[in-house]
C-alpha cells in the first residue's frame, strides 16, 4: 500500500494521468463532432410539396433541395401519365439533406389483364364485372334473341373476344345483346298517316303481309291510313302476320 502511495506522488504518474486525460478528452471531441457530422445535426429542412407535379418538375425541386429520390409507378384509368400522386415522407416533414424521398407516379403504359367471362350475363352484371376489371363498354349491339339484355357475344376492334385474352386496362369492348325477340318476330310498324302504297311498302319490308283494306275511299292515291290492326300496342308479332288497314280521304 505504501508503494502505491509513493507511486501516486511520482512525476511519472502525474505525466501518465495528464496524457490519459488529454487522450480521453480528444476522443470525446472526435466522437461528439463526428456524430454531429454523421447525423447532420442542425441540418434540417422541410420536404417540398411534390404531389400534383409531373415527375420532371418533382426531380428539379428535389435536386435543388439536395434530396435523393426513388420512383415507383402505378396505373390509374383516365389519370395523367407521369403525375406524382404519392410521396413519402409527406410534404413539410423535417428531413436531413441527402434524404431519399419516395415518389409514386402514374405510369404511361397500361398493364394487361385477362378478359373476364361475361357470356350469358345480363347487362347490369356484365357492366359491373367490366368496371371491376378497369374495362369499358364502347358500344352495344342488339340482335334478335329471346334473352333480353343478355350478353351473347363480345367484340374488340371488330373481332370476337374470348375470356382469358389479355387486354390493356381501359380498353373499350362492344357487347352483343339479345333484344328479347325471337328470330321470327318483328315490331309492329306504325303506318298511321301513310298512303296505301307507303303503308304496303313499310309492312312488306318487315316480312309482314297486307291484310284487308277498308274505309271511305274516294281517291286511292290520296287516301291515308287512319287505323290499323294489330296496332302498335301489340309491339311484337310473328313474320307473315297480316296488317289490316282502314283508309280515309278526310
Amino acid at each position: 500500500m505504501s508503494k502505491l502511495l509513493l507511486y501516486l506522488r511520482t512525476d511519472t504518474f502525474r505525466k501518465n494521468l495528464i496524457y490519459a486525460l488529454i487522450f480521453f478528452g480528444v476522443l470525446f471531441l472526435l466522437i461528439y463532432f463526428g456524430l454531429r457530422m454523421y447525423t447532420k445535426h442542425g441540418d434540417s429542412q422541410e420536404v417540398p410539396v411534390l404531389k400534383g407535379l409531373t415527375i420532371g418538375q418533382a426531380v428539379q425541386v428535389l435536386d435543388k433541395a439536395g434530396l435523393e429520390y426513388e420512383v415507383d409507378s402505378v396505373y390509374q384509368l383516365d389519370a395523367k401519365p407521369g403525375l406524382v400522386i404519392e410521396q413519402d415522407p409527406e410534404a413539410k416533414a423535417p428531413v436531413k439533406s441527402g434524404r431519399t424521398i419516395y415518389l409514386t407516379i402514374i405510369t404511361q403504359v397500361a398493364p394487361e389483364i385477362a378478359f373476364p367471362d361475361i357470356m350469358e350475363k345480363n347487362l347490369v352484371e356484365a357492366t359491373a364485372i367490366l368496371k371491376n376489371h378497369a374495362l369499358k363498354i364502347g358500344d352495344t349491339v342488339y340482335v334478335n334473341d329471346i334473352a333480353r339484355d343478355v350478353v351473347l357475344d363480345v367484340q374488340f376492334a371488330g373481332q370476337p373476344l374470348k375470356a382469358g385474352r389479355m387486354l390493356s386496362k381501359g380498353s373499350r369492348v362492344t357487347l352483343v345483346l339479345g333484344n328479347g325477340r325471337g328470330a321470327n318476330e318483328v315490331e309492329v310498324p306504325n303506318v298511321l298517316g301513310l298512303t296505301l302504297s307507303e303503308a304496303k311498302f313499310a309492312i312488306q319490308g318487315l316480312g309482314l303481309n297486307l291484310g284487308s283494306v277498308s274505309g271511305v275511299i274516294l281517291d286511292t292515291l290520296s287516301a291515308r291510313v287512319v287505323a290499323q290492326s294489330p296496332d302498335t300496342s301489340a309491339r311484337i308479332i310473328s313474320i307473315g302476320t297480316p296488317i289490316n288497314l282502314t283508309l280515309s280521304n278526310e
